[in-house]
């Protein structure tokens, strides 16, 4: 008996920690109601975890504006960030193990690729987030409907949207790159007053550049043009020879692959040409970023690409007011200035998973950072660290404390919206007083990018058959090319080989590489 009761007795403690275990189980993954608007988010604290790049200015969890987030919201997270560099890799293994963090925060497109929405959002790993947009994100619906280019550009050939993107409104929103700039101190030495209109003209500047010492040195030390493999300074210079993009744009509705047009191949006759001439820095293929900025910062270079000439050169902000920006140009075979310009929308900003238990709540919390409130929140961080509101209620800006070179070094410890893809509107600050140079750059953008700045190819999704046929030719393809065009230009390989390059590309399958994106976008035109 006394056996008996002892093993009825175990039984009874083995059910009743299996129901409290399952009872507790039940009440952790209870839906938690989300309050429809204002905060907190949801009464209940929730916790979530977020994947996205890190920066390595600051980690996380200590930022000031998480932090306080944190509290408004009642959404608590653990942050997955790796670098930067490492991004990429840690968030393919992460799906391939499908230990995948509830958010995917601030991929873009870059590392959460349209294949990779498509792919994984078939799969279902990647929610789609349409229907929890219409129920509970006012104002990702408000953009919506006052720009429905932009809910196309991310809607995939399902129907569904996977992924939020980061927005530019900002009056540089249509930079596709940092620009070019002139070496003001250079062009005052040669009495230069009016900038290159034409091939032509850019050519004789930069001979006098090269020629005539407009650093003063009295050495022949002068770079007349530089760049960093040509990745800067591409983009403006296949404009003057009517290209819009290294690989496909669209023409009046006809997608074409622009390395093997005859306009490509002008463009290469000419940059040859500064190459051969010295007017082409000799180590453009073969320097890093930071060898080309200490050129800049001997007061080497007549025309060099940087988001800010100051980048380049060292100089101050008020000193590189001075320094033009360059203005696209026409030439032999293109008549009319051009210039590609950015979309304005980095899609894969923000992405929600399957093992998100509270998508609802999680697509609360990113909405925010679309309203003006939310954007300049999550741009500058909370009051009293950056800025305090002013007597007429405008920003007044904060000294930076010791110890950071900037002011956007310090932001970079106050917010994650710093050098990455984050999830938000990025305009200019109302109220906010424009410095000089602020004006400059606007100035600059108004005359010399806004009037000429085409789209090469609108946003498009492929299918996942198309996007396979592009995965399979493009790899080869792009290498074979970035090859060809340094051989060309440094005349490691003859034009004359011209015909024989165009053929080898021809039997990369470059005719169907070509059809998948006009499918796509007539696909888009129709749509």
């Amino acid at each position: 008996m006394k056996k008996i009761l002892t093993l009825l007795l175990t039984v009874i403690l083995v059910l009743t920690g299996c129901i409290s275990k399952e009872e507790a189980s039940k009440e952790s993954s209870k839906e938690v109601e989300v309050n429809k608007e204002g905060f907190p988010i949801v009464d209940e604290e929730i916790n979530l975890t977020m994947m996205a790049p890190g920066t390595g200015m600051a980690e996380w969890k200590d930022m000031p504006t998480l932090k306080e987030y944190s509290e408004k919201t009642n959404i608590n997270f653990e942050y997955i960030t790796p670098p930067m560099s490492d991004f990429q890799t840690k968030l393919n293994l992460a799906f391939a193990s499908g230990d995948i963090a509830d958010i995917i925060y601030a991929a873009g497109s870059s590392n959460l690729t349209a294949g990779m929405e498509v792919d994984y959002g078939k799969q279902g790993v990647l929610v789609p987030l349409e229907g929890l947009i219409e129920e509970h994100a006012p104002n990702i619906r408000k953009i919506f409907e006052e720009n429905p280019e932009i809910k196309k550009s991310i809607t995939t050939v399902d129907g569904h949207i996977y992924s939020l993107p980061a927005i530019n409104m900002h009056p540089t929103s249509g930079w596709y790159r940092g620009p070019m700039w002139f070496n003001g101190q250079w062009l005052d030495a040669l009495g230069v007053k009016e900038l290159p209109k034409t091939t032509d003209e850019l050519y004789d500047l930069l001979v006098r550049f090269k020629t005539e010492d407009p650093n003063g040195n009295g050495e022949a030390d002068e770079i007349p043009l530089i760049d960093v493999k040509m990745d800067s300074t591409r983009p403006w210079l296949l404009g003057a020879f009517g290209l819009k993009e290294w690989g496909i744009d669209e023409v009046d509705g006809t997608v074409r692959y622009t390395p093997i047009t005859e306009n490509y191949k002008e463009y290469l006759t000419y940059m040859n040409k500064l190459y051969e001439e010295g007017l082409l820095d000799s180590e453009t293929f073969s320097q890093s970023d930071e060898q080309k900025k200490a050129k800049g910062q001997a007061n080497r270079l007549g025309l060099f690409p940087d988001y800010f000439s100051f980048f380049t050169t060292g100089e101050s902000e008020e000193e590189a007011i001075n320094n033009p920006m360059f203005h696209p140009l026409t030439s032999s075979v293109s008549d009319e200035p051009l210039f590609p310009r950015s979309p304005g929308i980095n899609r894969g900003a923000f992405a929600i998973t399957s093992n998100n238990e509270h998508p609802e709540a999680s697509i609360r919390w990113v909405d925010y950072f679309y309203s003006k409130e939310g954007r300049e929140y999550l741009n500058d961080g909370p009051e009293g660290y950056l800025w305090e509101k002013g007597e007429n209620g405008a920003r007044k800006y904060l000294e930076v404390p010791e110890g950071f070179d900037s002011s956007e070094d310090y932001r970079g410890t106050l917010t994650p919206a710093y050098g990455i893809t984050a999830p938000t509107v990025t305009a200019r600050i109302e109220g906010m007083e424009l410095t000089e140079f602020d004006k400059f750059i606007e100035d600059e953008t108004k005359a010399k990018i806004d009037p000429y700045a085409e789209v090469p190819i609108p946003l498009m999704y492929l299918t996942n058959e198309e996007q396979s046929t592009v995965n399979t030719i493009e790899v080869d393809l792009q290498s074979y090319v970035e090859q060809m065009e340094a051989k060309f230009i440094t005349g490691v390989e003859p034009l004359s080989n011209w015909d024989k390059y165009v053929k080898t590309i021809e039997n990369m399958n470059i005719e169907q590489y070509v059809q998948v994106y006009q499918d796509a976008y007539d696909r888009w035109k129709d749509s």
